[in-house]
């Protein structure tokens, strides 16, 4: 049974402990966050809403043992998340392909909304196995209560952002997650770019760069990895408009961000290791 074609559903930058100072970052580069959510697993998160996908900030309460994968890695994007309708259906295919996975796992967090209703937003996921890709966790969530989670009020951003356009994983030897990929998918999901190769995903992209092809884009806004041979290391963002992201960035006083051609490019040092790009 082969996996269904891949579509981004969200992307997850770790804050570890810093819940409070990661919604401060984000809401500071212009993203509207929902209300602090709790879920059952022990985790926090805050989400950035776009269109049909989002950004979650992770986190874990000091000390907790319960989010080993939250609180023992480092700051940065360490999240891909491919949607899914059919989480069974995903994880027998993983199993077919050869692709370690974990068994689906339900979890949920209460929700309340601006009109002072509430529910219990709930998913299954299907995790790689760790180590499968080195980069981080890559799996796939099964939403059963969109509606308490794609809420148009929480979709406008001051930065204009209106949805994730690419994620970019820096690697030594970018082929070995780009197998993994293509034994998922296909090898004809995979294709070779500058640098690496890349991964369609729905409208978006995952790319797969060696650390000087990173550098080569990002210049000085690129993170180092701390000696990582494969780490996720970037976000790409559509926005409706470079100038409300340059204005935003402006007002948020972030630091070392800039305009040039096409782009507005935020530093990984100013965004909790993760380097950031807006492109209309």
């Amino acid at each position: 049974m082969p996996l269904p074609m891949p579509t981004i559903d969200h992307v997850v930058i770790n804050v570890r402990d810093q819940i409070d100072a990661g919604a401060e970052t984000f809401r500071r580069l212009g993203f509207t966050l929902t209300p602090r959510g709790y879920h059952t697993l022990g985790s926090m998160n805050h989400l950035a809403m776009f269109g049909t996908d989002y950004l979650e900030l992770i986190a874990a309460p000091p000390g907790d043992t319960r989010r080993p994968d939250v609180l023992g890695t480092p700051f940065g994007l360490n999240g891909l998340v491919f949607g899914t309708e059919d989480s069974a259906a995903v994880h027998e295919s993983l199993m077919q392909a050869g692709v370690p996975a974990g068994a689906p796992m339900e979890f949920a967090r209460p929700v309340t909304l601006d009109d002072g209703t509430s529910g219990d937003a709930t998913f299954r996921t299907v995790t790689l196995a760790p180590g499968t890709i080195a980069a981080g966790r890559v799996y796939f969530c099964h939403h059963f209560t969109r509606h308490l989670v794609w809420r148009d009020e929480w979709r406008h951003h001051a930065n204009g952002a209106i949805g994730v356009a690419r994620a970019v994983i820096a690697s030594r030897d970018p082929s070995i997650s780009g197998a993994v990929f293509g034994r998922m998918f296909g090898s004809d999901a995979i294709r070779d770019i500058t640098g690496g190769c890349s991964l369609a995903v729905g409208m978006s992209r995952f790319d797969l760069l060696t650390p000087e092809a990173l550098v080569n884009q990002f210049g000085e806004a690129a993170p180092t990895g701390d000696g990582r041979p494969e780490f996720m290391a970037a976000l790409t963002f559509r926005t409706r408009s470079l100038d409300a992201a340059y204005d935003a960035m402006a007002a948020g006083n972030v630091d070392g961000f800039w305009r040039e051609e096409g782009r507005v490019v935020v530093p990984a040092s100013s965004a909790f290791g993760c380097a950031l790009e807006f492109t209309a």
